[in-house]
């Protein structure tokens, strides 16, 4: 049988804003199966039954869902920088710097993907795994190679991800076995980007994707930039990542007064715009982005791994940064899946700490709080991609894309006595896919405990 309504009634966890969870107990969630998005939110509904009687529209023809004491609802988790491809060598291969990282590592192993079977395989892989881990919503990097991105954006649409698509651009500074003509490569952007909307469907986009300026000529970027414009399209790429990539980034834009001014100088900087990394900016290059409304994708794990530096995210927030979330930067990060994102975050929000305190004398720095963190890896990487209005929260109005945590089924071990808060933060530190029951995006389970 099918039913028009969906309703969850139990505890549901989401981030208000920065500051601010909001845990509501004995809470109604109805959802509409037709549309997937939630259309009422009731708070401290102490008896399900006289409140259905009460709303009579939903007392028949609705599915009822009732969470456990040890069980509750939080927004989908938001990957906002992570490479498909690379999926194929994640958890290996973290004994260099990014730029002979990418020569030794990145570009044999993206440069397979010309094999459409090859790509086919790999990436039903890790879709799988990145929503068996909660990844509702992720902005993929894909690779050169026209055909192999669409069966990337094919793949996501049949498993039911919610995505941010990219074909890779670069046009300079690559080996000959991986590079792009100029002409090619703006090309093949601009039929990817027919391709993906010729999908028709809400839950994925094309993105510009200049790998970063290192590969990419100034022609190359001042036309990516006109595709955007023209499309009505985000643009990702990467910077200021490792100090060996912005000195050769300024070799070869010495025109340009700093690394994120190349960006803005070809017109890549907008408010539809998100870089990765963010490690080492000046106070200036953190003011262009806050006045071009520019997102940034924090990737700890992958700034420890890669050797790249300690991303101060709290100094960016003060400097007015708005749009800040958290990515995997898979495979510069090893693990694909953003509860280890948080928890990297954490180490390196810590490791900020420490440094404040023993180095500059300032014991009054506040590292980000749990808290901080779960809205980071979900209404903040909503912002980052646009997509605030849609999904992050569980407001009426916006899609169910929400992860069913159960905390007796798992990886966490609740010993008694612990508050709601103390289970939120045992599962953002303790938990694991395993206490993922179920997996929803604009209110289909994509995936979830057997």
């Amino acid at each position: 049988m099918s039913f028009d309504y969906r309703i969850y009634y139990g505890t549901l966890v989401h981030s208000i804003s920065l500051s601010e969870l909001d845990i509501i107990s004995q809470a109604v969630l109805v959802i509409d199966n037709m549309k997937g998005t939630i259309v009422h939110l009731e708070r401290n509904v102490d008896n399900l039954d006289n409140f259905l009687a009460s709303h009579p529209n939903w007392q028949t023809n609705t599915e009822i869902h009732k969470l456990g004491s040890e069980q509750f609802l939080v927004p989908g988790f938001v990957d906002t920088h992570a490479h498909a491809p690379q999926y194929m060598f994640a958890g290996s291969g973290m004994d260099l710097q990014l730029l002979e990282w990418l020569e030794t590592y990145v570009f044999p192993c993206e440069s397979a993907f010309k094999d459409t079977d090859h790509a086919r395989q790999a990436y039903q892989t890790v879709i799988r795994r990145f929503l068996k881990n909660g990844t509702t919503t992720c902005s993929w990097f894909a690779t050169i190679h026209l055909d192999s991105c669409k069966q990337l954006a094919d793949i996501i649409h049949q498993f039911g991800q919610r995505a941010h698509i990219g074909k890779v651009n670069m046009d300079q500074n690559a080996p000959d076995y991986y590079v792009e003509s100029t002409n090619d490569s703006v090309q093949d952007t601009e039929r990817f980007i027919q391709y993906v909307r010729a999908i028709g469907s809400d839950l994925v986009t094309p993105v510009v994707t200049p790998r970063f300026a290192i590969t990419c000529s100034s022609d190359l970027m001042k036309q990516l930039a006109e595709l955007a414009e023209r499309y009505q399209v985000p643009i990702q790429t990467h910077l200021c990542e490792n100090p060996d990539e912005i000195a050769f980034t300024r070799s070869l834009f010495k025109d340009s007064r700093d690394y994120t001014s190349v960006y803005d100088d070809h017109g890549l900087l907008t408010d539809r715009s998100y870089m990765a990394h963010c490690v080492h900016m000046t106070d200036a290059e953190l003011d262009l982005l806050v006045a071009r409304k520019v997102g940034v994708s924090h990737c700890a794990n992958s700034n420890f791994s890669l050797h790249s530096g300690v991303c101060d995210v709290r100094r960016m927030l003060e400097r007015g940064v708005e749009k800040v979330g958290l990515g995997t930067d898979v495979a510069g990060g090893f693990q694909p899946s953003m509860l280890d994102a948080v928890r990297s975050s954490f180490f390196a929000s810590k490791t900020c700490k420490v440094w404040a305190r023993d180095h500059e004398g300032d014991k009054e720095y506040a590292p980000l709080t749990p808290a901080e963190l779960l809205y980071l890896a979900t209404m903040g990487g909503a912002r980052v991609l646009g997509l605030e209005e849609k999904i992050g929260s569980f407001e009426v109005g916006k899609a169910f894309d929400a992860l069913w945590i159960d905390l007796e089924g798992g990886s966490v071990d609740l010993m008694g006595g612990e508050s709601m808060v103390q289970k939120v933060q045992k599962f953002l530190f303790n938990g694991s896919s395993e206490n993922l029951m179920h997996v929803y995006v604009q209110g289909r389970r994509v995936a979830g405990r057997d």
